[in-house]
């Protein structure tokens, strides 16, 4: 596959975006009728000109002139990469979005984007502070989601977004949405999190490197996560929840929406009920998102299909070989011990391995401690 490249033009756009930063900010957060996804439409002049009036041509200047290199170094330096809307590898689910971003940062590996197309991904949401119900709603879900062959795409925060990422780490892939720059590690406490999700997923962001995460980023960056999928899954949210902008966005888009259903005196479930009431897709289980994306009935193992023909089949003929630890399988196979602990997951999650096989991996390496 070819290496994802950003042109010059899409590129300054992200440096535009932080270097007007606080000027959004201050709109954004001020203003009716001036949320960040709407400010984000606007080309770069009338960006500029709405937000930071005074210093708009400066800012403006400033951009034009960094050179070129200078842009991929600073990415390079980053350990990041960057794919643009001018490249085939852009996902197309962003294309259908009037606000999209002009360049997508990435760390990770930049192959999985062939697989960011909107009907091979799900994203799940939810509140921060999660009741123990909708964290393990949540990981269930990342977990038979990604099992299934599916791309769980998610925001890295606090609650259900952290595990929804989780549990597809056990048994396939994820992608964090960030509202600050594809290197920083945010919440700061999720930096073992973030870490897996680079070496095993993707972590993006429109936002150039070394970029801090402001109150209007997060909104914009919803909309990103809203587009990347058919379908949006809200675990938990109470009725004002920062959640229930993303379902907005992913309704605007004409995605599918689902909601879990909770306790009707649960204040963490208000939201959620809310969206039932008015309409959204029933979600008690992976096999009702399944459902509602590809049809009453089939299965995840339906679903996944040729991918046992590639590093899962691999991985079961080891065990069936006669490997007995996971070190072994990794070793015979050149992967590392987390990739080799991950298709075991999967292979167990698709009944392709009794519970007297599944002995050959540590659980621990599965199941980070807490939720």
């Amino acid at each position: 596959m070819s290496e994802p490249r950003a042109c010059p033009e899409c590129l300054r756009r992200s440096r535009l975006l932080a270097h007007l930063a606080p000027y959004i900010e201050r709109v954004a957060t001020g203003s009716p009728g001036s949320r960040s996804p709407e400010l984000l439409r606007l080309g770069n002049e009338d960006l500029a000109a709405a937000v930071a009036p005074k210093v708009a041509e400066q800012i403006l200047t400033q951009v034009s002139v960094v050179p070129e290199r200078r842009l991929r170094d600073d990415l390079i330096a980053a350990k990041c990469w960057a794919c643009c809307r001018h490249d085939e590898l852009y996902p197309g689910g962003l294309r259908d979005a009037a606000d999209a971003p002009w360049a997508l940062i990435g760390r990770g590996d930049a192959a999985h984007l062939k697989r960011l197309a909107p009907e091979e991904a799900v994203t799940v949401v939810g509140a921060r502070r999660a009741t123990a119900y909708g964290r393990e709603v949540a990981r269930d879900l990342g977990r038979d989601l990604a099992a299934a062959g599916l791309v769980v795409v998610s925001g890295l925060a606090f609650g259900i977004d952290a595990c929804a990422h989780r549990g597809a780490l056990e048994a396939g892939l994820t992608v964090a949405v960030l509202g600050c720059g594809a290197d920083i590690a945010y919440p700061a406490s999720h930096r073992s999190l973030w870490r897996q999700v680079c070496e095993r997923g993707l972590v993006l962001s429109e936002l150039p490197p070394g970029t801090g995460a402001w109150r209007w980023s997060f909104p914009a960056r919803n909309r990103i996560m809203a587009a990347l999928a058919e379908m949006t899954v809200v675990v938990e949210a109470a009725g004002r929840s920062g959640s229930l902008i993303t379902a907005d966005l992913a309704a605007d888009l004409g995605r599918d929406l689902g909601a879990v259903p909770g306790p009707v005196s649960s204040r963490a479930s208000g939201g959620t009920n809310d969206l039932l009431a008015g309409g959204a897709c029933l979600v008690r289980d992976a096999q009702d998102v399944l459902d509602a994306m590809l049809g009453s009935g089939v299965r995840r193992s339906e679903r996944l299909g040729p991918a046992l023909d590639a590093q899962l089949g691999s991985v079961l003929a080891a065990v069936e070989a006669g490997a007995d630890t996971c070190d072994a399988i990794a070793a015979h196979l050149d992967l590392s011990g987390a990739e080799a602990a991950a298709s075991l997951a999967t292979l167990e999650a698709l009944g392709y391995l009794s519970c007297s096989l599944v002995g050959v991996y540590s659980r621990s390496m599965l199941k980070p401690p807490g939720i």
